[in-house]
């Protein structure tokens, strides 16, 4: 029986399929539907509601604002020679989070810094939990470009200004430090850190994820270098007062010494030298001592300088003339509790013969004739007693007693440079009031565009003389004839001063100390030179201090150009006849 074809295609089509149920239906459509929904709720949240605070993760992730670091402005002496100038170094840091715990590249990388891996692995443990340790700071450029080209991960460079001083240890004291950062620590670069230090910039830029620069995108704020600072200092006579004064104290075995230098028609002081110093470009090592500018911080009992102030006062009193004779025998005498010596009996001296002599007796007759108030006062026209107003950090004011009823005995010690301190600089500032017709200058450690500032502090005829009678002082014949400087007149006393100790004076411990003035014809340098405690048998200020004097203001005259003054004609002297050199 043959099968009906129909009926074959009948089996072969498949079975109708049933429709789906309403409820089914409409709950995929739904579900289809709030997905969508909060997809677009979520698309608008993100691009609408917290786009500000993702963008800023995002750019808090890339976008970083730099400080761009301000030049520190040059110093330069009075002829533009730099003094301390910033260079620019690269400081290296590292993200130890970032850093590979790989033996070999920290290995490279220790090599590179130039330290111990052990050293280095300490470290980098101890700041693990942070994100910033210094690797090395203040890297000359191709020596931090070594390490960087490493590429380590987590390894970075930081552009920096390192200060270099250029002159070293031979005006380190006057320029002083400065940090690390950059900042003045010390000195001239403390007391100008605002004007040098300038104002640093800012600038937005892109960074990867490694904090490496990719783009600069916008300056906010322009770097503002600092003020060149130009001094008073002459680096020349700078450099020769220093290698001078390092001299002297290394030859007769000394603690110290200090030398100031002021031009005698301006008041700027032309050279400012320390013993001890220091290197400031490295201070490993330093003697601490070196850091004291001793010039203007240290204060001392000058000595035998001060006749020449005190005498000024007795001649402006109209009651002593330069050829009034003083009687000093026996050499001795008592005052109070108190004896006061001569070197010896020198009798009768006239005011010249008593400077030239250094006669204590002399000065201390003459002083108790005075009004009690005469001397001190004229000291303190002179500035003694006063700060020098340099706005140098921690400038001294010295000590001046007290203007009380004086006894007898502080009335002669004054006379003499006793009962009282002063700074080299404040000495070298009196001084000028003799050199410049009476008028005191105020020290200054800029260079001056302008008319000095200027005290009248001594009258003019009296000045006058105490110049020619202080030229007696350095003959061939006197205890100052070691700071004669050949072809030039100079005018100028010593000291020899007993330091004090816990029980008084000490037996075996002085200060040298010499102040002088050139040409006596027509005054150019007032310089101070202030020995402290010299060995090995000399320790009169004409014998040690005298001779720095002499070589160093001959070579500034020179230097200076200045004209020769001194009659040529030769004077022989017997050195048998010779005074020895008096305190």
């Amino acid at each position: 029986m043959r099968a009906d074809p129909q009926d074959a295609v009948t089996r072969r089509r498949p079975p109708p399929t049933e429709p789906l149920g309403g409820g089914r239906y409409v709950l995929m459509v739904a579900l289809v539907l709030i997905g969508l929904g909060l997809l677009a709720v979520r698309i608008v949240n993100l691009h609408v509601i917290e786009r500000p605070f993702l963008q800023g993760q995002g750019d808090a992730r890339t976008l970083r604002t730099d400080t761009i670091p301000a030049h520190r402005g040059m110093i330069v002496d009075r002829n533009g020679e730099p003094l301390a100038i910033s260079t620019p170094v690269v400081s290296l840091w590292v993200n130890p989070q970032e850093l590979p715990d790989d033996t070999i590249q920290r290995l490279m990388l220790a090599q590179a810094l130039g330290t111990d891996l052990d050293q280095l692995n300490e470290r980098l443990a101890r700041f693990s939990e942070r994100e910033f340790m210094y690797l090395r700071r203040m890297q000359t450029p191709d020596d931090a470009q070594r390490v960087l080209d490493l590429r380590l991960p987590g390894v970075y460079g930081q552009n920096e200004y390192r200060r270099y001083y250029p002159a070293g240890e031979v005006a380190a004291q006057l320029l002083g430090v400065t940090n690390v950062d950059d900042q003045g620590q010390e000195g001239l670069e403390l007391a100008y850190q605002p004007y040098l230090a300038g104002t640093p910039g800012q600038r937005r830029v892109l960074k990867d994820r490694r904090g490496r620069l990719v783009r600069d995108l916008q300056l906010l704020r322009e770097a503002r270098p600092g003020g060149d600072l130009t001094l008073s200092i002459d680096q020349r006579l700078q450099y020769m007062a220093y290698r001078e004064l390092k001299a002297a104290v290394t030859e007769h075995g000394a603690d110290g010494g200090s030398l100031v230098m002021m031009d005698a028609r301006t008041g700027e002081v032309l050279a400012m030298a320390n013993q001890p110093s220091y290197n400031p470009n490295n201070r490993a090592g330093m003697d601490p001592r070196g850091l004291r500018n001793q010039a203007i911080v240290d204060v001392f009992e000058p000595g035998s300088v001060m006749k020449p102030l005190a005498m000024a006062a007795a001649l402006e009193s109209g009651d002593y003339r330069r050829d009034t004779v003083i009687d000093t025998s026996p050499g001795w005498m008592r005052i109070d509790r108190f004896t006061i010596r001569d070197f010896r009996d020198y009798g009768e001296l006239d005011l010249a013969e008593i400077l030239e002599k250094s006669s204590n007796i002399g000065m201390s007759r003459i002083t108790l004739e005075l009004d009690e108030t005469a001397v001190p006062d004229k000291y303190r026209q002179l500035g003694l007693g006063q700060s020098p107003e340099t706005g140098y950090p921690g400038e001294s004011t010295g000590t001046l007693p007290a203007p009380t009823r004086w006894s007898r005995s502080q009335r002669a010690a004054l006379s003499y440079g006793y009962g009282m301190s002063v700074s080299t600089l404040q000495l070298a500032s009196a001084y000028t009031a003799i050199a410049n017709q009476g008028e005191r200058l105020l020290p200054s450690l800029l260079k001056l565009d302008e008319p000095p500032t200027s005290h009248p502090a001594i009258d003019p005829a009296v000045a006058y003389d105490l110049l020619r009678i202080m030229e007696e002082s350095v003959q061939p014949t006197t205890g100052g004839r070691r700071a004669a400087v050949p072809g030039y007149r100079v005018a100028g006393k010593t000291g020899t001063v007993r330091k004090s100790s816990a029980g008084g004076y000490a037996e075996d411990a002085y200060r040298s100390v010499f102040a002088g003035i050139a040409p006596v014809s027509d005054p150019r340098i007032v310089t101070v030179v202030m020995i402290d405690q010299p060995r090995g048998g000399e320790y009169y200020g004409g014998a040690v201090a005298a001779p720095v004097f002499s070589r160093v203001v001959g070579n500034a005259l020179r230097l200076l150009d200045v004209p020769p003054d001194q009659r040529s004609e030769s004077v022989e002297v017997n050195s048998e006849s010779l005074e020895p050199i008096p305190p």
